[in-house]
């Protein structure tokens, strides 16, 4: 499968127009929004680095459906497709079921990086919405307690903590598969405590991230 080919820097004189897919292994990221919930201190782009192995994802706009879609193009020789960027794919709510929709069309494995905060922002519980379009999601903990996750995530929510703990909690109920990730390196994180946290009291499985490694 060839590797897709990304512009690692914004043209000269030229606004900033990122990857709305770009290809990491056998899988197929799409970043659909700049925008998030967060501005964590571990964030690439709160450094101003947009660019994710080789691939720059600094937009500017919003990709309608069709560009989404024909940025795609057919995902049948991918592992999954995976709703991740430097934003927060849940932000565009709507736009993340109709493209998700539109992969399960096509027999695509579907899988959605989070912070875990849509229900949060949206007002509602959001998760029975995602039944049948998602097969995975990959939700950031971040840390042990609420005190920590404020300082390197700074929410822009109150109750932001709580919010992402019950969002795991429910997910398994309507996700097939359901992963909580910390990173292990990140100053004051307690990992074996943020994995028994996601394995004993919100059931879902624990994947280790390294501080400073992206992608």
């Amino acid at each position: 499968m060839p590797e897709r080919t990304e512009q690692m820097t914004a043209p000269e004189g030229e606004e900033a127009s990122g990857s709305i897919a770009y290809q990491i292994g056998d899988a197929l990221y799409l970043n659909i929004t700049n925008a998030c919930t967060l501005v964590c201190e571990f964030c690439p782009k709160t450094q101003g680095d947009w660019v994710v192995k080789g691939h720059y994802l600094d937009l500017d706009r919003n990709p309608s459906f069709d560009e989404v879609v024909a940025a795609i193009g057919d995902p049948e020789p991918y592992r999954e497709v995976v709703f991740c960027g430097l934003g927060e794919p849940t932000l565009r709510f709507d736009m993340l079921k109709q493209v998700a929709r539109w992969l399960k069309e096509r027999g695509a494995v579907v899988r959605l990086n989070t912070d875990g905060l849509a229900s949060l922002v949206h007002g509602r519980d959001v998760l029975p919405e995602l039944a049948g379009l998602i097969d995975v999601v990959s939700v950031s903990l971040n840390a042990q307690n609420e005190e920590l996750y404020n300082h390197h995530c700074q929410p822009n929510r109150a109750g932001a903590y709580d919010a992402c703990k019950d969002f795991i909690r429910e997910a398994g109920e309507h996700i097939p598969e359901v992963v909580a990730t910390a990173l292990e390196g990140l100053p004051g994180i307690d990992i074996d405590e943020c994995q028994r946290i996601a394995e004993e009291e919100l059931g879902a499985r624990m994947r280790r991230r390294f501080y400073g490694r992206v992608g």
